[in-house]
């Protein structure tokens, strides 16, 4: 198997928040990253197109060892596309917070890691105790808007808001992102709405206006979705942000 120099293997990333974990663990690993990929900010490798519409004939010529990816964020067609080109693809599924552990470490090992980072302890840590609320809260947590849609079930930020003390009311809908009208949002009587900024880019003068009355908390869509060196951040800044909203 080729290997790149001092015996790292050559990866391409297609998942923004792996691009970022392997980045810091495994330098000079990454020959490859979706446009997406902003973390590290100076990242420098060959950009090779959206997470759901890579440029898989680049991602071939750039003959990497591994491509990583995911099961929601990239499309099985083109995985298969890889595969058939020879190019070993490993797929992570990540659906909450102990989830996202297990699959760091697999994914980080698969990429040559000799030693186990710091941050991947200290973001465990961070979880094993995260901030206790004041109450427990319900929240609906948008994802886009033109046509409105939501977390639903079964979700990694869906998980995390648990733990922080925070339900999502569509937590048990047949979808994981279902398109929710919003007079039925609004109908849902949540005692919070969390905006994050990410996939769509909600801000104060884009989001909370749909939700008159209601208390809306912008958060940060890297510590809320994002599974990597964030981790460590997250519980700690999101719980800020949550309680400020409540109270």
């Amino acid at each position: 198997m080729p290997r790149g120099a001092a015996g790292v293997r050559r990866v391409v990333s297609l998942v923004p928040s792996l691009t970022e974990a392997v980045a810091v663990t495994v330098p000079g690993a990454l020959v490859g990253a979706t446009d997406w990929c902003s973390n590290p900010p100076d990242l420098d490798v060959v950009r090779v197109g959206g997470t759901k519409n890579p440029a898989v004939d680049r991602i071939v010529r750039l003959a990497p060892d591994l491509v990583i990816a995911n099961e929601e964020e990239n499309r099985e067609p083109d995985l298969a596309i890889l595969r058939e080109a020879g190019v070993e693809v490993l797929v992570t599924e990540v659906r909450d917070v102990p989830g996202a552990f297990r699959e760091l470490t697999r994914v980080l090992d698969a990429c040559g890691a000799r030693t186990r980072p710091r941050w991947l302890d200290e973001a465990q840590a961070a979880w094993a105790r995260p901030p206790a609320p004041e109450r427990r809260s319900t929240a609906i947590v948008p994802i886009w808007r033109r046509p409105w849609m939501v977390l639903g079930r079964d979700t990694f930020a869906g998980d995390v808001l648990a733990r922080l003390g925070v339900d999502n009311v569509y937590a048990h809908h047949a979808d994981r992102y279902p398109r929710i009208p919003l007079p039925e949002l609004r109908a849902a009587a949540p005692d919070l709405v969390v905006l994050p900024d990410e996939p769509y880019h909600f801000t104060a003068d884009d989001g909370p206006e749909a939700f008159e009355g209601v208390p809306c908390v912008l958060v940060n869509g890297r510590l809320l979705t994002w599974y990597g060196p964030s981790l460590a951040q997250a519980p700690g800044a999101l719980s800020e942000a949550l309680r400020a909203a409540r109270r």
